[in-house]
């Protein structure tokens, strides 16, 4: 049993960041489906690549919202933190060897990191650019990619149009600053330990200051 692992939403400042998790046989069947990386593909083949990966493989999600992220950076770095729930996924799918794509610059020290957190023995193969090397971990990355888009589809419903949440996107800064000079504080769906949250706020309170 082998299993893909990968994530979306890593360097999102609004909203959670998704594990995906894809379990099978080996490599071939997941091969022969012609899944790609998610970031390759459009939205529509994504969505009818989701159904079926959901309806033929074992797969897994562990979400971390904006807050549990937060939390969990004041005592761990975000490469850990990744690790660590890539671990959950791994956990949730027990397979003989997962294929993961590696957060780290290094690849062997992020396998290690990842081992670190589980409690069985499980081989870790970690590669840069996994999702473009293994079509399992293309699988993983276009459950976690489906999974979050979702999942910022319902939080636009709720704030109004809030991009994709990654700071280069021109809408997600857009509503970012509206949302503090309106209310004085971030939205509670933004990651407030990112520097795009502090230097917005340091602006705001500079700007608060040449008023008086």
């Amino acid at each position: 049993m082998i299993c893909g692992i990968d994530e979306a939403g890593k360097g999102s400042v609004l909203g959670p960041m998704v594990i995906g998790g894809v379990a099978g046989k080996d490599l071939s069947e997941f091969v022969k489906k012609g899944f790609a990386d998610s970031k390759t593909l459009s939205p529509r083949r994504r969505e009818q690549f989701y159904e079926e990966i959901v309806a033929e493989f074992k797969t897994t999600t562990v979400v971390l919202s904006a807050a549990m992220i937060d939390e969990l950076r004041s005592s761990m770095t975000m490469n850990e933190i990744v690790a660590r729930s890539h671990a959950r996924a791994i956990t949730d799918l027990m397979p003989d060897t997962a294929y993961v794509d590696a957060c780290d610059v290094n690849e062997v020290r992020y396998a290690e990191t990842i081992s670190g957190f589980l409690k069985n023995d499980i081989a870790i193969v970690s590669k840069h650019k996994a999702d473009d090397l293994y079509a399992v971990v293309s699988a993983a990355s276009i459950v976690a990619k489906v999974t979050r888009d979702r999942m910022i589809e319902d939080l636009k419903s709720q704030w109004g149009n809030i991009g994709s949440g990654y700071p280069s996107d021109p809408d997600t800064i857009a509503f970012l600053k509206r949302y503090i000079e309106e209310r004085g504080e971030p939205p509670s769906i933004a990651r407030m330990s990112w520097k795009t949250i502090s230097n917005m706020m340091a602006k705001k309170n500079q700007k608060k200051l040449f008023e008086f």
